[in-house]
């Protein structure tokens, strides 16, 4: 007897603070005014939907690097529940927007760039499984400090740029990266039935070359059998997995029945891995 799963809600909650400021108060403090005053909002996915004359829920996913992965996890649990038969998910990044480009360490890595793929339903299996994880003890070691509500915008933090992105620990990123990305893949797998030489292509997040070359050696998939364009795009975040997906495809890399291992890292610090059986025709090079 087969069993259903259902989802419901079964708690709710919500805190305000005691004392209520309206802006009129900071008008007579600052140089602004009531109309100034505002959350930016709307999600971006909403003018995404309106310029594609859509008409179907648009949400935002905010996993930095690891957008894609909880993204594409999101999207295949819509489709397996029977909530959308067909999903756009998008990964798009203007990091030229935050970058310091007087800073040597994190202004020569990144890209602007946008991917996007569909995912449907199918009485053929494909993306087979997600894993996905997060540390927040470490949010501080890759961020974009200032500009929200925990540090909002103000002449000081533009002063002291902390708008920009922030890598204050270079070595210690680099090593989560290879170990969350490695061990997530090998979790994904094995759930799957799968081995590390099953793989026919490893897709990781184009975060930098040596971290690719790493985590492809922690699992013994040669490098060969790997998507590594980082040198012409870029670290793109969120879109960087759909970009070397869409280019190796495109290239003629990914036939019909391979196994696609999907693998990110990012700020939070936020990981994922996916393992997908491909079901598209290849293209003839």
């Amino acid at each position: 007897m087969a069993v259903s799963r259902h989802a419901t809600i079964t708690g709710v909650g919500s805190s305000l603070p005691p004392r209520l400021v309206p802006n009129t108060w900071f008008e007579a403090r600052i140089d602004t005014t009531d109309e100034w005053i505002r959350t930016p909002f709307p999600a971006t996915a909403v003018w995404v939907q309106d310029k594609l004359e859509l008409s179907c829920p648009a949400f935002d996913v905010n996993a930095a690097c690891a957008g894609f992965s909880y993204g594409l996890a999101a999207a295949t649990a819509f489709v397996e529940a029977g909530m959308a038969d067909t999903i756009l998910l998008i990964g798009a990044e203007v990091f030229s927007r935050i970058l310091d480009f007087t800073d040597r360490q994190t202004c020569v890595l990144f890209g602007d760039g946008a991917g996007a793929t569909v995912i449907q339903a199918s009485e053929r299996p494909g993306i087979e499984g997600t894993v996905l994880g997060a540390d927040g003890t470490a949010a501080e070691i890759l961020l974009v400090p200032a500009g929200g509500s925990r540090e909002p915008s103000s002449p000081q933090t533009l002063a002291a740029s902390r708008h920009h992105v922030q890598m204050p620990n270079g070595r210690e990123v680099f090593k989560r990266a290879v170990t969350e990305m490695a061990a997530a893949c090998r979790e994904v797998l094995e759930k799957n039935g799968h081995a590390p030489e099953d793989v026919d292509l490893l897709i990781p997040h184009q975060a930098n070359a040596r971290i690719m070359v790493a985590v492809a050696e922690r699992l013994g998939i040669p490098i060969e059998r790997a998507v590594v364009d980082v040198a012409e795009v870029g670290n793109t975040s969120a879109a960087s997995i759909p970009i070397a997906l869409d280019r190796a495809y495109r290239a003629g890399r990914i036939k019909e029945g391979d196994l696609v291992l999907f693998t990110s890292f990012g700020a939070g610090l936020t990981w994922g891995a996916t393992a997908m059986r491909w079901t598209m025709p290849g293209i003839a090079t």
